[in-house]
């Protein structure tokens, strides 16, 4: 029975194995194209409401049909739902009523509050969003395309809805066979109007439809525009959603981002290049024992006795290891697929439905990581250390959304997990990433355990007084600004898009941020712990996962920033609902981090210790 939910959970992300938009749907004249309504949605708000749930709006007379979602979707608040718009292939129509709706004093108050909130709608013809055309200026013909349309309109605080819609569709004649038709276009124009019958003029100064002034009746009119697109062809239709407006300023990123490679670059080969090669020189010269070296000497083979000496909490070190792993193939995967144009805006949910199958099945690789580690740290409690991988990191995101979605499901907003999807999540985690886990952890903890370059001495070496720049809060503030400075430009761009509902799409410039990212990360976790050894501190196990994972407390501190500068959230549930997912992305990210840090500096020092002589 639990094979059965798993496959029927995973079944529908095979769909994205094909690239979104390759097998077009063709119509011909006279044929019914349907319309499906969506949600809407707020930037002062982050809580979306589904649009045919909504009181003030038209049901179909047969009742809204809802449309199959994939998990992504669900996820992120789509309810597609069917309606009673009549579009038909090659038939204009003028001023069509859809329905006239009776809402109440406090309905009409409502209202008027979504649209003081800015709430947007989002409608989808054949999977292209009903949109907003935004032209660049007067003088340039280009334009781009906002993937929603205003419920309504503020004026001098009254509040007028957009009661009518006028819907230009946009279709391509086949080369092939003239009776073939493809749309690539759905552009709405909305507009209020106080009488319905003014729909047909549609006059500047005519009177608009209020609402929040007490009960009243909204009638629901539409128009219809069938327009064939010269300049357009459905490969292309997707290019007006996805305008770059800021291509220079993603090059001044990348720009910004190699400088500061280049800087740590230069560090970390004038260590391994200058200073090492000296070191190591000079330390296999030396015939004598180390232990008969002059007690002032420093240097960083003089811990050579404790150097892998296994750290404090290795049941947590190595378990967070695995999970940084297994959320590293994740993002890594997601970005990599991304970058083939696989998971398009086009394929809605698909970047999330993606993400959670490669974590899920990343849990092979989590407790392979993570038993290799542990037996690394000298555990014995092989299986412990596999239960705290497969639970740890997921119980604390599951609490975190759990909590989160309490409050949105208090508000009735459609970003409510369902409960059925809340047990798909279990059943994913429990089903597949929980024996993935162990199955890693038991080939992990038969794998023998690499000899160490350098014996660990029964007592451990007294660690001098450390310079203030070693501490490690200087040394976390020094190691995590660096990376932040490499992301922090494209960070606007993705803060913008998960907060502002709009489409990130420049993942070859996200994957280039990405690298350089990794080697920034590497470097710094190189660097500061060798001066750490220089110094005669061979703590460094934690050390570099804390100085890597501390970009990610930069992250966070950016997030309160664009919060108060960027966003206009109003309300105590829109603000918990935006710092705990603010929380839970810092969190992935600095375990990523964290695990790049850490290996880096676990291969460099056993790496280094290797190529001296110790009797």
């Amino acid at each position: 029975m639990l094979l059965l939910i798993i496959i029927s959970i995973l079944a529908p992300l095979t769909l994205g194995f094909y690239v979104p938009g390759v097998t077009p749907k063709a119509y011909h004249i006279n044929d019914h194209v349907p319309l499906l309504v969506n949600k809407i949605v707020s930037e002062n708000t982050q809580l979306p409401f589904a649009y045919g749930d909504l009181p003030f709006v038209c049901v179909p007379n047969a009742g809204a049909k809802r449309t199959w979602l994939n998990l992504g979707e669900v996820l992120r608040g789509d309810r597609l739902m069917s309606s009673d718009f009549d579009l038909i292939v090659g038939q204009d129509t003028a001023c069509e009523t859809l329905c006239t709706v009776k809402i109440s004093d406090q309905q009409s108050n409502d209202v008027k509050q979504l649209i003081k909130d800015e709430y947007r709608v989002e409608w989808v013809v054949d999977n292209l969003p009903g949109a907003t055309v935004l032209k660049f200026n007067s003088s340039d013909p280009a334009t781009a395309l906002l993937p929603y349309f205003a419920l309504g309109q503020m004026k001098d605080d009254h509040a007028y809805i957009h009661n009518h819609m006028t819907l230009q569709l946009l279709y391509q004649t086949s080369s092939k066979n003239p009776d073939d038709k493809y749309i690539v276009g759905f552009e709405v124009y909305p507009a209020s109007f106080e009488d319905p019958k003014l729909c047909e003029k549609h006059e500047k100064d005519d009177p608009m439809k209020e609402v929040g002034a007490g009960k009243t009746s909204i009638t629901y009119t539409y128009s219809v525009i069938w327009k064939e697109a010269t300049d357009l062809t459905w490969a292309t239709r997707w290019e007006r959603y996805l305008q770059i407006f800021e291509s220079r300023i993603h090059w001044y990123s990348i720009s910004n981002s190699l400088v500061i490679t280049m800087f740590l670059t230069g560090m970390v080969a004038m260590i391994i290049l200058r200073t090492l090669k000296r070191d190591i020189t000079s330390y296999n010269t030396n015939e004598e024992d180390v232990e008969a070296l002059d007690e002032d000497s420093i240097g960083w083979k003089l811990v050579h006795g404790d150097v892998l000496r296994p750290p404090k909490y290795a049941l947590l070190l190595a378990p967070l290891l695995g999970s940084g792993v297994q959320c590293l193939i994740m993002v890594a995967a997601t970005i990599v697929l991304s970058m083939f144009g696989l998971l398009n805006p086009s394929y809605r949910g698909g970047l999330i439905s993606y993400g959670l199958a490669f974590y899920v099945l990343a849990g092979s690789f989590a407790g392979y990581f993570s038993a290799r580690m542990y037996k690394v740290l000298k555990g014995q409690q092989w299986f412990r250390n596999a239960l705290v991988t497969a639970t740890l990191i997921p119980c604390i995101l599951f609490v975190i959304e759990f909590v989160l979605n309490l409050f949105v499901w208090g508000q009735q907003s459609s970003s409510a997990i369902p409960f059925g999807t809340f047990f798909a999540l279990i059943s994913m985690w429990f089903g597949v990433s929980t024996p993935l886990v162990f199955v890693g952890a038991v080939f992990g903890a038969r794998k023998p355990m690499p000899e160490n370059p350098v014996r660990t001495h029964q007592i451990p070496r007294q660690i001098p007084d450390q310079p203030w720049y070693l501490q490690l809060h200087i040394s976390m503030a020094v190691g995590g600004l660096m990376p932040f400075a490499v992301i922090f430009i494209e960070l606007f761009f993705i803060f913008k898009s998960i907060w502002s509902d709009q489409y990130y799409y420049m993942f070859g410039f996200l994957a280039l941020v990405f690298f350089i990212l990794v080697v920034t990360t590497v470097e710094i976790a190189i660097v500061i712990t060798y001066f750490s050894l220089c110094s005669e501190d061979y703590r460094w196990w934690w050390k570099s996962v804390a100085v890597s994972a501390a970009s990610g407390v930069y992250v966070f501190l950016y997030s309160i920033f664009y919060y108060f500068t960027r966003l206009k959230v109003t309300g105590f549930v829109p603000a918990v609902v935006y710092f705990g997912h603010s929380i839970m992305i810092c969190l992935v990210y600095s375990l990523c981090m964290s695990t790049i840090g850490f290996f880096a500096t676990f291969f460099f020092v056993r790496k280094i210790y290797a190529a001296i002589k110790v009797d």
